[in-house]
């Protein structure tokens, strides 16, 4: 099926979309990487060069001063001896001297001293063609040219000490730019991974929640598309097949529910007609065995009866509403009790009720089907001559009330599943037919339906006790207004067999 969403463009699966993810994701790292080794790469590059020149130029300047002391000493030993070998010697270290000061003007440019030393070269470079007396009265110009040539000195340590404190704040500054780019890059990798987390995540819980729905019967009947990868869309349209299978297999249950019931009401309902006019003797007078015999038959076409009419209610419960009056509880108590008067009779089972009126309101259809279901489970495990006892406690804000009887216990192993449709546990009914396994289902669906709840509880004397809780839905205008819990007369109607 070709939709507005699967004409867009998507992953077309979902380890394409994960791939797709971790590559985004990765990317600005990758770039921070890059950026932070190109920066480090150009500050590396930087410091060797700017250490190599400091060598360098200390050196020279160092070479300089040398130099300046050998022309000073050449020169005052020539004064002395006379030897024109140290005049020789005086110029080569004068031509070193002018070639070195000549690099050191490239690296000061501007500098004073600089420049001073140059003209004073010139004058020292006429020394070596000056007479005697001449040449020993120009010796004073060179305690001006050493102190010049250690002011450069100085000159070019503050120079390399510049030159340092400059790559510094370029380390500093490509510091931060670093900081910058990473806190830009991690925030871009963090939005990037969220993105893609909720574009993974939010296909997952769509189908979560179209799963749940439809495990609850609860689906909306406009249902948005899901939007992602491939392999999660194909699998909605498969939930949507589901879905709609699902409802076709419900209506047809429904259906089939509708037609059995009818079905087998029919001619159950002319058994137990035939059965009620061969008893009042229509077709001749019968003999006690044979009356015996009509009267299981009718016991056993009224239980069959009344497992289809659990039948019917379980399936009519699935689509009821709630509609709450007014009532007496303890009448309805009393009515549902004539309706088993004759089972209970038979079981010799003696009844212990509350007394009225107890009004509260409820579901009458639904609260009447709930008693009916708890004493008829009652009278089929209850033990013969034994108890059974209907209390009701009214308090603030909801209304308990308990159905007991003596008996044999319910296992542990089934309390569990009590509440679930179909479902039998290993207790025996007693009587002809077996039981159906969905009275308690019904009648816990029943409590729910009103908000409610309907639970096992354990009971200090009886072995068997259901407790029937129903929240407050309105106030009743025949309510008591006492705010405490109070026993509405708990064992006060005794109608003993």
């Amino acid at each position: 099926m070709t939709t507005r969403v699967s004409r867009r463009w998507r992953p077309r699966s979902l380890l394409q979309l994960v791939l797709l993810a971790f590559l985004v994701v990765m990317l600005p790292l990758g770039v921070l990487m890059f950026q932070a080794g190109q920066a480090l790469s150009e500050l590396s590059r930087l410091a060797d060069v700017s250490a190599r020149q400091a060598v360098e130029e200390t050196r020279r300047a160092r070479t300089l001063g040398a130099l300046a002391l050998e022309m000073e000493r050449s020169a005052r030993q020539y004064a002395v001896v006379e030897q024109e070998s140290l005049l020789e010697i005086y110029d080569e270290r004068l031509l070193e001297y002018r070639q070195l000061l000549a690099q050191q003007r490239e690296l000061l440019p501007n500098d004073p001293d600089v420049m001073a030393l140059e003209a004073q070269l010139v004058d020292l470079a006429r020394l070596p063609g000056l007479e005697l007396e001449e040449f020993e009265a120009r010796l004073d110009l060179f305690p001006p040219f050493a102190q010049r040539t250690e002011a450069m000195r100085r000159a070019t340590n503050r120079h390399i000490d510049n030159r340092i404190e400059t790559i510094r704040e370029r380390a500093e500054s490509v510091q931060a730019r670093l900081w910058f780019q990473t806190g830009a890059l991690v925030s871009a990798s963090l939005v990037l991974m969220l993105l893609f987390s909720w574009l993974i995540i939010r296909p997952v819980r769509q189908l979560e929640r179209r799963i749940l729905g439809i495990g609850s019967g609860t689906r909306s009947q406009k249902v948005k598309p899901v939007q992602g990868p491939a392999e999660l869309i194909q699998l909605d349209q498969r939930l949507d097949w589901l879905a709609s299978r699902l409802d076709e297999l419900e209506a047809e249950k429904q259906q089939f529910l509708r037609h059995m019931s009818h079905e087998l009401k029919t001619p159950l309902a002319s058994v137990r007609e035939g059965s009620a006019l061969l008893a009042d003797g229509v077709a001749g007078d019968l003999s006690p065995r044979q009356l015996e015999i009509l009267e299981l038959i009718d016991a056993s076409g009224g239980e069959l009866q009344r497992l289809i009419e659990q039948l019917l209610d379980y399936n009519l419960l699935q689509h009821s509403q709630v509609e709450c009056e007014t009532i007496d509880l303890a009448t309805v108590v009393k009515e549902v009790l004539a309706k088993h008067r004759l089972a209970l009779d038979s079981k010799g089972m003696r009844i212990d009720t509350f007394d009225g009126p107890l009004a509260w309101t409820v579901d009458r259809t639904a609260t009447v089907r709930i008693l009916d279901n708890l004493i008829s489970n009652a009278i089929a495990y209850g033990a013969d001559g034994g108890d059974l006892e209907i209390r009701a406690r009214r308090y603030r804000d909801r209304l308990e009330v308990e159905v007991a009887n003596s008996g044999e216990p319910i296992a542990e192993q089934d309390r569990p599943r009590l509440f679930e449709a179909f479902y039998q546990g290993q207790a025996r009914r007693k009587g002809p037919l077996k039981g159906s396994g969905i009275g308690l289902s019904v009648a816990a669906d029943c409590a729910r339906l009103q908000g409610g709840q309907l639970a096992l509880v354990d009971d200090p004397r009886l072995a068997v006790c259901f407790r029937l809780t129903l929240p407050r839905h309105a106030p009743a205008s025949d309510v008591a207004t006492d705010d405490t819990s109070t026993l509405a007369g708990e064992a006060s109607l005794h109608a003993r067999n």
